[in-house]
């Protein structure tokens, strides 16, 4: 018996004779006890036999969290088990092919483990990777369509594909680095914590940073759709995950550089600087992004995975866009003296109005979509429109109502200007091929090289 468990028990207790009723008092005391100490033993004897876990698990809810977005990213894709040896083997040197399994493997568990969060390894694993990977690509060492590369959806673990290329190797890689790069982007631009009056506080320097990230994800993708896809064979393409689509890609990219236009109005409107001019300029850029980006996704097919989340979202920074260059351009027309720039001026104001209620129903549908999300509070650039568009727009619709009645025919919405984009994706080029694919080191290690090798090979062929 356990010395801690010593004081449930009577034989602990000095013995000494007490008056009957106290007697009596004593024993249910004992009793008592002795149930409690039964009920203990129970729980020990239940849990060494595994019973604990089942009773304790039962009605047991998971806690559920729902991901905030502000940079979205569709769903990261990251590699599965594929067996590199075994398709290898004898073809390259053993190292060679150690390094590309390791890696591979390495990103792998990284990113199953961390949920992708862990940036900073990732990426620098997969640089590592890309570089021996090239040599994959080489058609002079044939390798090209000798392995079957197999790749996840990290969320739900479900395998997407599994093609036998290496060029969709590579695509997946460098696009796995694009959502990587939103991904911080959107860590950067969710505050951990709060200011002192309760509103979340974005400094400058993260939004800048944000912003050359944005431009850093869409020079990957730009890269993916410019320098890879067109190595890939149309049949190969049929195969692959519809988040790999051209179109898709493209509107990742271009709807990239719109969100970073979109932080470059928040500072525009924050700084004393800026001029309406400009902040009209950046608003009427805005619009010109994302009505791009829906333009290169409308023809895509979006039945599986994230495609109809996708356009939802791409939808409300739409028409959240087109509401900010109507409220600018109409602030612009405001200043004229003629009775007809009030009128458009007016009209400009209404349709914001309009345009950003609509925008609202398109974030709660985006939200909705699967998998579902959380809109943040109202930040930047569109904090403040959604503060100043409907009081301007009751203001001056009353200042300037007269007109209207009298000008009616008047009453049309003005064209938007149209402006030269500013932003552009970063130029991104693939690391230096790894120094272990030259044949030169291969022969002092003592391997064929590979032409050598396939042609050999061809040789027994033609003998037997």
């Amino acid at each position: 018996m356990p010395r801690s468990l010593g004081f449930l028990f009577p034989d602990s207790f000095p013995s000494f004779s007490l008056s009957p009723s106290l007697d009596m008092k004593i024993s249910a005391f004992h009793f008592i006890l002795g149930i409690s100490f039964l009920s203990v033993s129970l729980f020990v004897y239940r849990k060494k036999m595994g019973c604990t876990y089942s009773v304790y698990g039962v009605g047991r809810k998971k806690k559920l969290s729902i991901p905030e977005v502000v940079v979205f990213a569709p769903c990261m894709r990251i590699p599965a088990q594929c067996d590199l040896q075994r398709a290898l083997k004898g073809l390259i040197p053993r190292d060679v092919i150690d390094k590309l399994s390791c890696l591979r493997n390495r990103i792998a568990l990284v990113a199953d483990d961390t949920g992708g969060s862990a940036i900073t390894e990732l990426r620098q694993a997969l640089e590592e990777y890309l570089s021996i990977l090239i040599g994959l690509t080489k058609k002079e060492h044939g390798l090209e369509n000798l392995v079957e590369f197999k790749w996840k959806n990290l969320v739900d673990g479900r395998q997407e594909t599994s093609v036998a290329n290496a060029w969709f190797e590579l695509l997946s890689v460098v696009h796995m680095m694009a959502m990587l790069t939103l991904c911080e982007a959107d860590t950067i631009m969710i505050p951990k914590d709060y200011s002192g009056s309760g509103f979340r506080v974005v400094s400058t320097d993260c939004k800048r940073d944000a912003v050359d990230l944005l431009l850093k994800a869409a020079g990957y993708l730009e890269f993916c759709v410019r320098n890879v896809l067109c190595c890939i064979p149309p049949e190969i393409k049929k195969s692959m995950s519809k988040d790999l689509q051209d179109g898709v890609l493209e509107a990742i990219s271009i709807q990239a550089l719109g969100q970073g236009t979109e932080i470059q109005l928040g500072l525009a409107i924050e700084s004393q600087k800026a001029t309406l001019s400009v902040k009209r300029r950046l608003a009427c850029e805005l619009l010109i992004y994302y009505s791009q980006a829906y333009q290169c996704i409308s023809g895509c097919d979006l039945s599986p995975g994230y495609g109809k989340k996708h356009m939802w979202f791409i939808k409300w920074k739409f028409l959240e866009a087109k509401a900010a260059a109507y409220y600018y351009h109409g602030l612009v027309l405001d200043k004229g003296s003629e009775p007809t720039c009030h009128i458009s001026a007016v009209c400009c104001f209404l349709a914001a109005q309009e345009l950003l209620v609509e925008s609202k129903k398109a974030c709660i549908s985006f939200c909705l979509a699967t998998p579902v999300t959380r809109a943040p509070p109202l930040w930047g650039a569109m904090k403040h429109l959604h503060q100043k568009i409907p009081e301007v727009a009751s203001r001056k619709s009353q200042m300037y109502g007269y007109l209207l009645e009298q000008e009616k025919a008047l009453q049309s919405l003005p064209e938007l200007p149209d402006f030269q984009l500013s932003l552009r994706p970063d130029d991104y080029e693939l690391p230096a091929i790894d120094p272990a694919w030259d044949s030169g080191n291969w022969e002092k290690q003592g391997q064929q090289p590979l032409k050598d090798h396939l042609n050999d090979s061809e040789d027994e062929i033609e003998t037997e």
